[in-house]
């Protein structure tokens, strides 16, 4: 799990360092790398690690090629809302539920709380996409670096202990009183 912040963290380091466009190439070979390290350990790499780093090499590439950083401040609303499209859509759509197919082997809930557990994961990627736009528009660059890491990050942390605390509340109690629940 630690390998998905790679690029993140190599993006944030080599902005301190080198600036806007250093960072934005960092994050473009980091991705990459990140990718490769995966098939060459014969992991399956997730569809959201792939449609990540297409987004920043499209949107890195257009930063680089343009010298424009509008570029790499899009993409991470792009990304939180094809996350929101994807779970908005995927129930009413294709009869899944994206959030209920990644976690229902650890849990079980009634559909109804699967279904508020999904809209508010599309509501909350539909929040972090907005929240990217504001701050990239109305602040700094390196403002925005810092939103990008630690602002978002933060934002994640603390809607997953919510959900968690509001999960628990539907989790039978004999589960409860398992070892590592």
């Amino acid at each position: 799990m630690l390998i998905d912040f790679l690029p993140l963290v190599a993006f944030y380091a080599a902005f301190w360092v080198g600036g806007i466009y250093a960072a934005t190439a960092t994050g473009m070979l980091a991705s990459a790398a990140t990718i490769l390290y995966m098939l060459a350990r014969r992991e399956p790499v997730r569809p959201m690690a792939w449609v990540s780093f297409v987004l920043i090499v499209v949107f890195g590439g257009a930063t680089l090629w343009l010298h424009d950083e509008s570029f790499i401040k899009w993409k991470p609303t792009i990304l939180y809302w094809i996350f929101t499209l994807v779970l908005a859509l995927a129930p009413r759509v294709a009869g899944r539920n994206p959030i209920q197919a990644m976690l229902g082997k650890e849990l079980v809930l009634p559909a109804v709380i699967w279904a508020r557990l999904n809209d508010s994961w599309a509501a909350f990627f539909a929040l972090l996409g907005a929240a990217n736009l504001y701050i990239a528009g109305h602040f700094s660059t390196s403002v925005w670096a810092t939103f990008k890491v630690f602002g978002t990050l933060g934002m994640m942390v603390v809607f997953v202990l919510v959900q968690g605390v509001v999960l628990s509340r539907h989790v039978p109690a004999s589960s409860k009183d398992e070892p590592g629940a």
